[in-house]
């Protein structure tokens, strides 16, 4: 995987700070969000490559405009209590999956299947 810029955003400061810390290694820069505002800055400003995003931050609504305003960011979902249909909505609106909000290893997963470059023909 190439170096790739990331944004944390979580509702929770634990679930914030405990994703944080481990991405740095995967991850050539890891910013934290705490606001949907504040989210769209990090996303601009550090031409972010992944967004982890906490859908009790947003809105299915406000996730669907992220990933259109957003296109070239790959929006991974978190959630404590995700279910198949809220997985299914959030894919709906635009993620490229959702995963528990402590599960490093689902969401490394995740981006490295949506932000693997191509190999040249």
């Amino acid at each position: 995987m190439r170096p790739l810029n990331a944004v944390v955003a979580q509702c929770s400061n634990q679930a914030r700070e405990c994703l944080i810390k481990p991405l740095h290694t995967h991850f050539r820069a890891v910013h934290a969000a705490h606001d949907l505002q504040e989210l769209r800055t990090c996303i601009a400003e550090h031409h972010t490559d992944v967004a982890i995003i906490d859908l009790e931050m947003v809105s299915l609504d406000q996730l669907r405009q992220l990933a259109s305003d957003y296109a070239g960011t790959t929006i991974i979902c978190t959630h404590r209590l995700a279910d198949e249909q809220l997985w299914a909505e959030a894919l709906a609106a635009g993620a490229a999956d959702c995963c528990h909000s402590f599960d490093v290893r689902a969401i490394m997963l995740a981006a490295s299947r949506h932000t693997a470059t191509p190999h040249a023909a």
